[in-house]
């Protein structure tokens, strides 16, 4: 009972400092995304895509040093680690980019709030793609 307990903690305590690396993350992302579609006035589509590349960043590093900081799968493997990340991240930009054009353009929020609040839902979804994937897969 003692063990289940303590794996069940550590489960909780990881995906707790998973969901701050991750709401770090996605604020990087609204941010970036914020500037680049109504500021700089880009695509929302490249906007999300140039949003994901430092969101994504931000989360590996971040991820690294507090979320997944005992793990040693990667241990002198750092550059299949970013790749393993950044393949399962793109699957999770995939889906986020189904997900905004559903929201923008068949839904029809293609105002600055409209699309904002897209990104901050569609960000939401793919937070627990990534975590399941990287709890599971990556970092298993």
């Amino acid at each position: 009972m003692q063990i289940n307990s303590l794996i069940t903690n550590k489960g909780v305590r990881q995906f707790i400092s998973y969901f701050f690396v991750g709401g770090i993350s996605a604020v990087v992302e609204w941010v970036m995304f914020f500037l680049f579609a109504n500021v700089l006035s880009m695509d929302y589509m490249l906007a999300t895509c140039l949003a994901f590349i430092f969101s994504t960043t931000t989360n590996l590093i971040l991820g690294r040093l507090w979320t997944f900081k005992n793990n040693t799968s990667y241990m002198g493997k750092r550059l299949k680690e970013a790749v393993n990340v950044f393949i399962v991240s793109a699957v999770g930009l995939l889906l986020n980019m189904v997900l905004m054009y559903c929201f923008v353009s068949i839904l029809g929020f293609n105002d600055e709030i409209g699309k904002t609040v897209s990104k901050i839902a569609a960000t939401g979804i793919v937070f627990v793609w990534n975590y399941c994937i990287r709890k599971y897969v990556i970092y298993k």
